[in-house]
């Protein structure tokens, strides 16, 4: 048990006044910025990396955690009652959540998906205690073949796992390892790709890239989408669940859980997948299938408890081996640079405060949104008229301020700009910069470690078949190549629910899946 010391001493650190307020802060954070459709959690944190600036690591990672699974929950609300997904998690939450709202079943809903969140969230907080350490002493016999090998998978996993178009993810993840290249070269110090620029010497930064595409981005492509309006709010009395629900809903809960768990682990699963996956095995196993769209509540307890528990577990990845499995995490990973600190196996030993304080933060976190979940609904609900118009300055006005701020460059500022027409320019076009942010993330481990192994090898690229963990992170990059059909095939289903739901029709979704599967 003495493993287990350092996880019970982090329950100390978490409870002292400055953390607990800060993880009450991101989840409240969070669950606003889930109601809100379209800006999301990558949106939000990007916003206030500058902040995090100025904050000790520990608070600062406490709060964008908050942030981050608090919005899995928040984009419940909107999807039960408006049919209106906060999050990308909650759309496959609209197709039974609202069909009970319209039965007056919305309390029915919202209690069970705030209770299979707490569940799935616990769960895989237990899960990320045990299996995170011993995941950073395996990495810890990692050397530069397995940490490029290691890359490669995570941004071959991203892209083909992820949403939208494979093809397009590819070249998002080739783009952002093109940025990735920009600046000095790292074993020979030559400049390369600056264009003269002074500026670019020290390559482009991270937070005037994720604030860019994730912030001013979706600022701009969500002013334009606001404009088609919202469903009427159903009406509830209150979130509460019967016997009979829980009784639906708690193999739903298991499964969920157990598989959130698992694909949140993986680069490029994450939350959005683990939902749509977990709803795809309740409908298959299920005596009735025709119930699902049309109100049952296994559709809704399945897809969030998986989802939460997906948010939770992606950060075993980041935290113990520097690979942030999707772009949330991401953005964490650039929040923890900025405090000088580098996720990975060492993070244990060398910043054991950072990583059992945000592990332990979570157990807090997970009973404040199961405790200010129902309370807050009404409240969050209204935050849907505020108008566009107004938020959008505002938002706008901190973004560029808080990118000055972090190392007082106007130059920055013009980066910002730039890369928020570009994220604008790929949302209007399908095109998902989550590929691109997360290859420009590890296009510098990866190249890096990828000529350190060259060296090591004398040339011969036959040395990293022949040391076994890298070996075998190789066969996983040949067995998700020869997954791709299956891959495809989830990717149809999940378009077409999509398309379903932006079109006012969710009930629709089954007909337009069997369509796609026909193509």
């Amino acid at each position: 048990m003495d493993f287990l010391q350092p996880a019970i001493d982090g329950f100390g650190l978490v409870i002292q006044p400055q953390n607990l307020l800060f993880c009450l802060i991101g989840v409240l954070v969070g669950m606003f910025i889930g109601v809100l459709p379209g800006l999301g959690p990558v949106a939000t944190i990007s916003i206030l990396l500058p902040i995090t600036y100025t904050i000790d690591p520990v608070p600062a990672v406490i709060m964008l955690a908050g942030i981050f699974y608090g919005a899995q929950y928040g984009g419940t609300i909107t999807s039960v009652l408006l049919k209106l997904p906060g999050e990308t998690t909650s759309v496959i939450t609209v197709l039974d959540g609202y069909q009970m709202a319209r039965q007056g079943r919305a309390g029915s809903a919202l209690g069970i998906a705030a209770i299979g969140s707490f569940i799935g969230g616990t769960v895989a907080i237990l899960g990320l205690t045990f299996l995170a350490p011993l995941v950073a002493g395996v990495a810890l016999n990692f050397g530069p073949p397995e940490y490029a090998v290691l890359a490669l998978l995570g941004i071959l996993l991203v892209s083909t796992l992820g949403t939208g178009s494979i093809v397009k993810c590819l070249i998002m993840a080739s783009i952002g390892l093109f940025i990735a290249t920009v600046g000095l070269d790292p074993l020979t110090a030559e400049g390369r790709f600056t264009g003269g620029l002074q500026e670019l010497g020290d390559g482009i930064d991270f937070v005037p890239i994720a604030m860019g595409l994730f912030g001013l981005g979706e600022i701009l492509y969500n002013l334009e989408q606001r404009a088609q309006g919202s469903a009427a709010m159903m009406k509830f009395s209150n979130a509460y669940i019967t016997v009979k629900d829980w009784t639906e809903s708690r193999m739903a809960i298991t499964r969920g859980t157990l598989l959130g768990f698992v694909v949140g682990i993986l680069p490029g699963g994450g939350a959005a997948l683990s939902s749509m996956l977990s709803y795809a095995v309740e409908k298959k196993v299920a005596k009735d299938p025709k119930r699902f769209g049309r109100g049952a509540i296994e559709g809704v307890a399945g897809p969030e408890t998986a989802n939460n528990a997906a948010a939770t577990s992606s950060f075993i990845p980041l935290l113990t081996l520097g690979i942030p499995a999707n772009a949330t995490m991401a953005v964490i990973y650039g929040a923890l640079l900025i405090q000088g600190i580098t996720p990975g196996p060492q993070l244990i030993s060398e910043h054991p405060d950072v990583f059992w304080g945000v592990i332990n933060s979570m157990w807090i976190g997970n009973i404040i949104l199961l405790v200010l979940s129902v309370p807050f609904i009404g409240l969050f609900v209204r935050l849907l008229r505020v108008r566009g118009t107004i938020l959008a300055p505002i938002t706008v006005t901190i973004t560029m301020l808080g990118v000055y701020t972090v190392n007082n460059s106007f130059f920055d500022m013009f980066l910002v700009i730039v890369f928020g027409i570009i994220g604008y320019i790929l949302k209007k076009t399908g095109f998902e910069p989550g590929p691109m942010v997360l290859a420009f993330v590890l296009g510098s481990m990866l190249e890096v470690a990828a000529r350190q192994s060259l060296l090591l090898f004398d040339g011969n690229v036959g040395g990293f078949v022949t040391r076994p963990i890298s070996g075998g992170l190789l066969l996983m990059i040949v067995v998700t190549v020869a997954m791709l059909p299956v891959i495809k095939k989830l990717r149809d289903r999940r378009v077409a629910i999509n398309e379903a739901v932006e079109s006012g029709h969710p009930e629709n979704a089954p007909e337009l899946i069997s369509e796609k599967g026909k193509k």
